[in-house]
């Protein structure tokens, strides 16, 4: 099984001026545990997590002024939609994430997440009535 059937296309998208209140705001309304963050003057393509918001608020900075920009991680690696799910669990268990920023011919065309993989490698359960 390829990434492309894993991942999820539909992401959410920030700039590096919402700050992490905002982000996180967006992030569980959509029930998303990352954001791709467009900053062209930070290199283009990042990604903020949960876990960024979250090491944030531990830190004891405040949400409501602390911008994505200084929380985004840019030193991203990338998915194609044609690498295989192995590929990504490889990816994701070398570098230590649970998300991958798939690219297609240098865009964004989705977020493949640890839980996507599972999904695919688990065998669906089945209800059992009670």
């Amino acid at each position: 099984m390829l990434v492309r059937d894993a991942m999820s296309t539909v992401v959410l998208t920030i700039g590096p001026a919402h700050t992490l209140r905002q982000a996180a705001a967006l992030m569980s309304a959509r029930r998303v545990g990352a954001a791709i963050v467009l900053d062209p003057d930070a290199g283009g393509i990042g990604i903020l997590t949960e876990r960024d918001i979250l090491n944030s608020v531990g830190l004891g900075q405040n949400p409501d002024t602390e911008r994505t920009h200084a929380h985004t991680t840019n030193d991203v690696v990338f998915a194609t939609p044609t690498w295989t799910l192995d590929q990504a669990a490889h990816a994701m268990a070398h570098g230590g994430f649970r998300h991958l920023i798939v690219l297609d011919h240098g865009e964004p065309a989705g977020i493949v997440s640890v839980r996507d993989i599972i999904r695919c490698w688990a065998p669906v359960r089945q209800r059992v009535p009670v």
